[in-house]
């Protein structure tokens, strides 16, 4: 029994009217003041009935009893009268409404999910105390620490009361700062990027990832221990996570203190089955990697999902793949997957909580397993990984609960976070001048994964619009299906004498074939229209004024083995695409295009990045390639020339005309220069290209070489506030005279 309860049952005892007597012959039992609660329901908790003798402490005992009931807010006795014993009761007013005020940032539906004190229930000053910490509990998880809760009764007739919790609710207690401590292989903007917690920017007005919570801390541990178990340090630990209270006493700053230990390399590769009838080396065809790589917990896991499933395959239901590591000298962790025979448990039910707004369908399509399935702890953590992959929650805890010898219930107790992005963004580039951009993103629209997205980017030479919509389980498969809606006007005054414009949809439909294996399909249908011509424009460009129709049939195949999509350090990205145009409109081509990137980091944040891209389009049925479709040379892709800088040229105009194949690639490097804590870093690169001629060109009034382009330079990437900033300058020393070149080159955006 809580202290509380103890100081008023002693406050009780020592206002009641009880004779103290070492026994007291109980005849009979008189009760006052019920009008809901059965007299026989008193004497059942008293522990005797009349005709007993009962002793002090017995009678100390049974008022104890009556107490935690719960059902009474006074209690006395009187054994003054002898023989009989009489009981004068206050019973707990029912509760006629309950109400909360005050609450602003949490809605009253995430309020009464908690409270245990409900409309029709006996008031209990005990359970609202309860209410109040648990009230306070679920502010402290939204970032808010002075948070009060007063909880207020309104007296009504036949002992009825209106419950208020009066609620400040105060203000969020936001992250001043995390800082890392111990880590030697990764800068500290590497693992903040990891982390759910952020330090508190003016630019995170609609995320709550900058308000501190413990749990949240906790859940930040768990993924820096994956961040580095998937990138060879099988041995890291995270030594300690303590949150100060900054000067202010407003704010927290966040210290994580690591131990990374060494990096390991794969060894020894082995599979021990205590089952008979399993072939194992067919069975090492499911290891996801290879003797020397980079040993890789999520590979590991991998592996062991996908020796579940085949082994699943062939009729063993209930088994157990555990990986053992043993660690070398040299640095190389040997593994061996022991598959025995598992525990004939069945899954009974799938209880799911904490989504108040996304649908319970969004979270059961991404478990791998059902109602009745044979319980296997490889599929549960798949699911995990499943769901917390969906970045609709903050947390993602799935515990499994036994129902008997056979069947066991698995809880999945999730934390919402926010799924909606507003971004607003100034600049300037050199390709587009000064532009605005504004969007708006949700993920997770009504609750049911699909992701709506407005866009709007102007600048001044570009006008883009856009509305995409996307379904990530289309007809209850793993599809993923969408649809956009575009505008785009680009003006090329400067490269080639004419404005473009172009207005359409696209449909869209996507399926993965593994986690890094995925294709997408596509049709486009168009409305391009070459504009504004000067009238000293190239007689090519002239010829080409005017609107076309494009119905376009497409599709791209991706194998991607990167690291991560955004800061790329290690792996791989390969992709090839191609596009039909002529089912209908007045465009007919055919077009091709592949990416191949490698990168490779070494000590001390060096990473090397290698590329190369091709792309080769044709018209057919005597139509030719379109200026709006043709490809361009120089810019982002060759560095040191200005967009459309390389390639055939009007002799008379300087009108750039295109080309219909396009060879591009390089090596990059960059590095850390002291400033990774506002997310900048160096690099230095080597570009090189050349671009084919359009197939309809005179060369007599036209330049051109196939000679290859190439330039060296240096630069900056800023991964700021607003989005990705780059900074270059690049110096050609592969060009032509007509070329046209730019040393200076500064970008807004994302690329690989």
């Amino acid at each position: 029994m809580k202290k509380t309860h103890i100081f008023t049952i002693a406050a009780l005892m020592l206002s009641s009217s009880m004779v103290r007597a070492a026994d007291f012959k109980v005849n009979s039992i008189e009760t006052e003041g019920l009008t809901r609660v059965e007299k026989e329901t008193v004497i059942a908790y008293l522990g005797f009935k009349p005709g007993q003798t009962v002793s002090q402490e017995k009678l100390d005992k049974a008022f104890k009893n009556l107490y935690s009931t719960g059902l009474f807010s006074d209690i006395k006795m009187d054994t003054s009268n002898a023989g009989v014993l009489k009981i004068e009761l206050q019973e707990n007013p029912l509760i006629n409404k309950r109400a909360f005020d005050g609450n602003k940032k949490l809605d009253d539906k995430i309020l009464e999910s908690e409270v245990q004190s409900k409309p029709n229930s006996l008031y209990s000053k005990s359970t609202v105390q309860q209410d109040v910490l648990r009230i306070i509990d679920v502010y402290k998880k939204a970032g808010r620490y002075s948070v009060s809760v007063d909880p207020k009764i309104i007296k009504r007739d036949e002992n009825r009361v209106d419950l208020v919790f009066e609620i400040d609710e105060g203000s969020e207690a936001k992250i001043d700062k995390i800082n890392f401590f111990g880590n030697k292989h990764y800068s500290g903007p590497d693992l903040k990027s990891e982390i759910v917690s952020k330090e508190s920017r003016w630019y995170r007005i609609f995320s709550s990832a900058e308000n501190y919570d413990a749990e949240k801390m906790n859940y930040d541990k768990e993924m820096l221990r994956r961040f580095y178990n998937e990138r060879g340090y099988a041995d890291f630990e995270v030594v300690s996570a303590v949150a100060e209270l900054a000067p202010n006493n407003k704010s927290f700053i966040l210290n994580f203190t690591v131990d990374e230990g060494p990096r390991y390399k794969i060894g020894k590769i082995d599979i021990n089955s205590a089952l008979k009838d399993v072939n194992t080396k067919k069975l090492l065809k499911e290891v996801e990697f290879s003797k020397g790589d980079w040993y890789n917990s999520k590979l590991i896991e991998k592996s062991v999902s996908n020796m579940t499933d085949e082994l699943g395959k062939k009729g063993f239901v209930f088994v157990e793949v555990s990986p053992q590591l043993n660690r070398n000298a040299d640095n190389t962790i040997d593994v061996t997957f022991d598959v025995a025979e598992g525990e004939r448990v069945f899954v009974n039910r799938i209880n799911i909580t904490g989504n108040t707004r996304t649908l319970d369908e969004v979270i059961r399509r991404e478990f791998r397993l059902d109602e009745g399935d044979a319980f296997n702890v490889s599929k549960i953590q798949d699911s995990r990984r499943n769901i917390e992959n969906l970045n609709y929650f903050s947390k993602v805890d799935i515990q499994s609960v036994p129902i008997d010898a056979s069947k066991a219930d698995i809880d999945i107790n999730v934390v919402e976070k926010s799924t909606g992005y507003f971004n607003v963004g100034l600049g300037y580039s050199t390709t587009n001048g000064a532009l605005v951009q504004a969007g708006i993103t949700e993920n997770n629209f009504r609750g049911k994964g699909q992701q709506v997205s407005l866009d709007a980017s102007v600048s001044q030479r570009t006008k883009d619009y856009s509305l995409s919509f996307t379904e990530p389980y289309f007809l209850g498969r793993r599809l993923s299906a969408g649809a956009d809606v575009f505008y785009t006007d680009e003006d090329y005054q400067d490269e080639s004498s004419y404005d473009t414009s172009s207005i359409g949809a696209r449909g869209r439909l996507g399926w993965n074939y593994t986690d890094d294996f995925y294709q997408t399909l596509r049709y486009t249908i168009k409305e391009d229209e070459i504009k504004n011509i000067k009238d000293s424009a190239s007689y090519y460009v002239k010829k080409e004024k005017g609107k076309t129709v494009g119905s376009i049939i497409g599709q791209t195949l991706y194998y991607d083995k990167r690291d991560s999509a955004i800061r790329t350090k290690e792996g791989y990205y390969l992709s090839f695409g191609n596009d039909i145009a002529g089912l209908g409109g007045d465009e007919k081509f055919f077009k091709f295009d592949v990416k191949a990137y490698q990168f490779y980091t070494i000590a001390d944040y060096w990473t090397f990045k290698f590329h190369a891209n091709g792309g080769y389009i044709v018209g057919y049925g005597g139509k030719d390639v379109r200026l709006s479709n043709r490809y361009y040379l120089g810019g982002n892709n060759l560095r040191g020339f200005e967009f459309g800088g390389v390639g055939a040229r009007d002799k008379y105009t300087s009108d750039a005309l295109g080309g219909n194949w396009m060879v591009y690639g390089g090596a990059e490097l960059t590095f850390p220069i002291g400033l990774e804590e506002v997310g900048i870093r160096g690099r230095t690169f080597f570009d090189m290209g050349v671009l084919g001629k359009p197939d309809d060109i005179d060369t007599r009034i036209v330049e051109y070489s196939s000679k290859p382009r190439g330039s060296v330079g240096f630069g900056f990437e800023w991964f700021s506030p607003m989005g990705r900033i780059d900074i270059d300058f690049g110096f050609p020393v592969m060009k032509e005279d007509y070329d046209k070149r730019e040393v200076f080159r500064l970008n807004f955006g994302t690329s690989l």
